[in-house]
């Protein structure tokens, strides 16, 4: 898949199948538009790492890179992150979760929350793939899965669309469609962080796309743990990111699709249950995830576990470290 150059689009730059695939460049970003609408320019050289086994980035444009922790959780590679217990929000650990930090394709699971509590929502709506959807990918080198302008795709379809191989173009197509507009489902998305309590969050784009810069999008591991709890309290949402591969027969409305989930951990860590994956060159390789073990269910985020777009497991593996330790030290009921 692209990633961010074909970028946020969750995440890993692993394997999407749609018909064809994809390359996937590296991101970039100079000049960026941080919180508070104002332009800044992100530091040419990296704050100075302290000792530690990852190499620190600064929290934020300007920002203080955040401190290692010794233990056990010292081999996280994250530089942002938080676990929790799913049921009740109560914090496990933590590492500078309350930084703000762009999060890559992790957007999704907002854009997906607002389409999902849409008063009245019927999922077989019948959407039009915009014609505008090419320029919007084009710009962004964004990862895809494979729509075209014209083809008609159910608001079901189009959610597995997103979370599974990370499609900015079904992003952008649910967004102009339940905007109205994309201007207006932006509002929703920021309205809705409001309304869940996401402090230290903003939304510019539904796919988590750098637009306009690379850090316009952010929120922290503490915002999107309580987001990811309130996500995975949908059904069809829960059920859509543990899904590992969907297929949509060809029709005369639209072309045949297999999609392919790209969230490493549902097929590396057994009570895996999703939720998303995430990247973009500002952002590194990210991970929201959900697990259960016996009737525990834990849920956690890891925020630039790696810089590297190659770096396709580094999450995941932090995502893995981060649950067995606590599965071990708060047991499984």
């Amino acid at each position: 898949m692209r990633i961010a150059g074909r970028l946020a689009a969750g995440a890993v730059a692993a394997v999407l199948i749609v018909t064809a695939s994809a390359s996937a460049p590296a991101a970039r970003a100079a000049t960026v538009a941080a919180p508070g609408n104002a332009a800044v320019t992100v530091p040419a050289k990296p704050v100075p790492a302290k000792p530690g086994p990852a190499k620190p980035r600064p929290a934020e444009p300007g920002g203080v890179a955040p401190a290692v922790t010794r233990g056990p959780l010292a081999v996280v590679r994250a530089r942002w992150a938080e676990i929790a217990v799913a049921a009740t929000g109560k914090g496990l650990w933590s590492r500078s979760s309350a930084s703000r930090r762009p999060m890559g394709s992790v957007t999704k699971v907002m854009t997906a929350y607002v389409v999902l509590t849409t008063p009245r929502l019927n999922l077989n709506r019948v959407i039009t793939v915009p014609a505008a959807v090419t320029a919007y990918d084009a710009e962004f080198d964004a990862s895809t899965a494979g729509l075209r302008p014209g083809e008609k795709l159910t608001t079901l379809q189009l959610l597995y669309a997103m979370m599974l191989p990370s499609g900015c173009d079904a992003a952008f197509t649910l967004a102009t469609a339940y905007g109205p507009g994309f201007s207006g489902f932006i509002a929703k998305m920021n309205a809705t962080a409001r309304k869940l309590g996401l402090t230290r969050t903003h939304f510019t784009d539904p796919a988590g796309l750098p637009n306009p810069g690379q850090y316009s999008t952010y929120s922290t591991a503490q915002s999107l743990v309580r987001l990811g709890r309130d996500a995975m309290k949908l059904k069809t949402l829960a059920t859509v990111v543990g899904t590992r591969s969907y297929h949509v027969a060809a029709t005369s409305a639209h072309r045949a699709h297999t999609w392919k989930n790209l969230n490493p951990l549902l097929t590396m860590y057994r009570g895996a249950l999703g939720i998303k994956t995430g990247y973009t060159g500002a952002a590194g390789q990210c991970l929201l995830f959900e697990a259960k073990r016996g009737t525990r269910t834990l849920i956690g985020v890891v925020l630039d576990s790696s810089s590297d777009i190659s770096d396709i497991k580094a999450a995941s593996e932090d995502a893995v470290t981060m649950l067995n330790w606590a599965f071990a030290k708060y047991g499984t009921r």
